[in-house]
């Protein structure tokens, strides 16, 4: 590597190595997806709780630092309606006295999830993010995109509703009001709830979040609807974010830490995702690790300039795919473009009606509710199933928190029951080799009398070592066997409960007269049993390189050897 080579290491590959014939897509995608993030945008600061701006500002910093060090080149980053919603759910929750206040919390969130995922990414903590497992994803988005779409209901219904994420609770309400919907609003709302789901099924290319916010503003203009009593997006002030460090307190960082955890994990979780489909659709791979901190790295630096929360979208990541995106500068133009806007031309939002920004959450909300992928879960394995519903049903009746603990609790009683409980294999040697195999699946595999050949199919730890003591013993009380061979070559680990209950099982069957040989183990498993107590324990032939050689001495040992004969 030349030493200019070295300079540049820390920039992304496609950096390095520029291509001016990728400009054109890039160009043309970095153009299209900015036009999709100047409504979405906006619209996801409402439902985080904060001024429209904010949104646009969160499009530009954070876009630029992934452009530069991502290393995803179909990414698309800003901001993202269920990080919005967590945003809210967090906020919220510390009741701000005043708009200002709850600014300053959001940015202080911000800048805590930036340096939570750095820190994690430095640490190679990325694995941390295995915790949210597939059903606990597939659970909580489908009811965050349910709880996302809801909560709109006071725009599109032009009342007032209380601040609930609870969606039982915000449907009896919305239900008690419906007497005092604001026509207007709601024409506003259904409008373009219907432009929208009709031109994401027969004009996908078009982009429908723009054509649906000037429409909506010229009709606002032209029937005089401010006047009339629907909610305007107002003045927003021109020009770019000053920059300047999050003020904070310990007190809010302290309060605020549970949301910045769960938002680091759903982020990276989301981002990392994402990077993965669109890598290897198109033959590149992205760095864990690395994105951990650049996703931390654009929330740091973001909340520097008045950035709420950021992270990747599914939905702008796809029009970034299918508008000829070929590496992450099209982040950079979908940034320039969101700047020119904030320079010169956000005097025309002002006329931006509110409703259409709850069409556009709604749409892109209820998108996302994926009862196809929970039927599928449930048809591949059922219990992955149940725990997407049960954290389904947890988010929404709990909350957004409790529904990720829940879901992650789910899955760890899941894993250690799968731990508890491994598949323990009798095995039997199939005809004319020297391989053994489950007797269930194989019918042809031969057993040989008074000999119990098992097999362990997980690591052998204090979870599982009474089971696997219990399954030896009984498996003798039973066959009346006179030797137990484990095929111990699909342990990978050994601790020391599992050590003193091997030693325990040892000396049960000695004391019944029974053989108790180990076949197969690794070279790990056995430099533990070496350097511990169990030495004294086991004789010289209890271990065989494999079941073939236990099984062999075990028959020369009685003089039947010839049943190996055909072997």
């Amino acid at each position: 590597m030349s030493a200019a080579d070295s300079d540049l290491a820390f920039l992304p590959s496609w950096f390095r190595d520029y291509d001016r014939s990728r400009f054109r897509g890039d160009l043309a995608a970095g153009l299209i997806v900015g036009v999709v993030l100047i409504p979405q945008g906006m619209a996801y600061a409402l439902l985080a709780g904060v001024p429209p701006v904010y949104g646009l500002y969160a499009s530009l910093i954070p876009l630029l630092v992934y452009a530069l060090f991502g290393s995803s080149r179909h990414l698309a980053v800003g901001v993202v309606a269920i990080d919005s919603l967590i945003v809210a759910a967090g906020i919220a929750a510390l009741s701000p006295e005043t708009p200002t206040e709850a600014l300053g919390l959001t940015f202080t969130l911000a800048l805590m999830v930036g340096l939570i995922q750095m820190a994690m990414g430095a640490l190679r903590f990325a694995f941390v993010v295995n915790l949210l497992s597939r059903p606990v994803i597939t659970g909580f988005t489908s009811a965050a995109s349910l709880i996302i779409g809801l909560s709109q209901l006071k725009h599109l219904l032009g009342v007032e509703l209380d601040r609930n994420l609870n969606v039982f609770s915000l449907l009896l309400e919305a239900t008690e009001k419906l007497g005092g919907t604001h026509l207007p609003s709601l024409s506003i709302g259904l409008g373009g709830i219907l432009f929208l789901v009709f031109s994401r099924k027969f004009f996908p290319r078009l982009p429908a979040p723009l054509l649906v916010v000037v429409l909506s503003a010229l009709a606002v203009v032209a029937l005089n609807l401010g006047e009339k009593g629907v909610s305007l997006v107002g003045v927003i002030p021109v020009g770019l974010p000053e920059p300047g460090i999050p003020a904070f307190s310990i007190d809010a960082v302290r309060s605020l830490l549970p949301t910045a955890i769960t938002l680091s994990l759903v982020q990276f979780m989301g981002v990392i995702s994402l990077g993965k489909v669109f890598a290897a659709k198109h033959g590149y791979r992205v760095q864990p690790s690395r994105e951990l901190i650049v996703l931390g790295a654009m929330n740091t630096v973001g909340s520097m300039f008045q950035s709420i929360p950021v992270s990747g979208s599914f939905s702008r990541s796809a029009v970034n795919d299918r508008a000829g995106a070929q590496t992450s500068l099209a982040n950079a133009i979908a940034a320039v473009l969101v700047g020119l806007v904030l320079l010169f031309l956000t005097p025309l939002f002002a006329w931006l009606p509110i409703p259409v920004f709850a069409s556009i959450i709604m749409v892109s909300a209820f998108g996302l509710i994926d009862l196809a992928e929970v039927r599928l879960l449930m048809k591949t394995k059922a219990l992955d199933g149940i725990i997407a519903l049960l954290t389904f049903f947890a988010t929404l009746t709990l909350g957004i928190y409790q529904g990720i603990l829940v879901g992650i609790g789910l899955s760890v009683i899941a894993i250690m029951y799968r731990i508890t409980r491994p598949n323990v294999a009798v095995l039997g040697l199939l005809p004319a080799t020297r391989s053994f195999r489950d007797t269930v699946n194989h019918a042809g595999a031969k057993q040989f009398d008074d000999v119990l050949i098992l097999r362990i199919d997980a690591s052998f730890s204090f979870a599982n070592a009474d089971r696997l003591r219990d399954v030896i013993t009984t498996g003798v009380n039973d066959t009346g066997a006179r030797a137990v061979i484990l095929d111990a070559s699909s342990i990978n680990d050994l601790d020391t409960t599992a050590l003193s209950v091997l030693e325990e099982t040892f000396r049960i069957l000695q004391n019944r007269n029974v053989l108790f040989l180990i076949a197969g183990a690794r070279q790990s498993v056995l430099d533990i049993l070496e350097h511990s107590s169990a030495v004294d324990t086991f004789s010289n032939e209890t271990f065989f390189l494999s079941p073939w050689r236990a099984l062999h001495h075990v028959l020369t040992m009685w003089g039947r050897q010839d049943e190996l004969a055909s072997h």
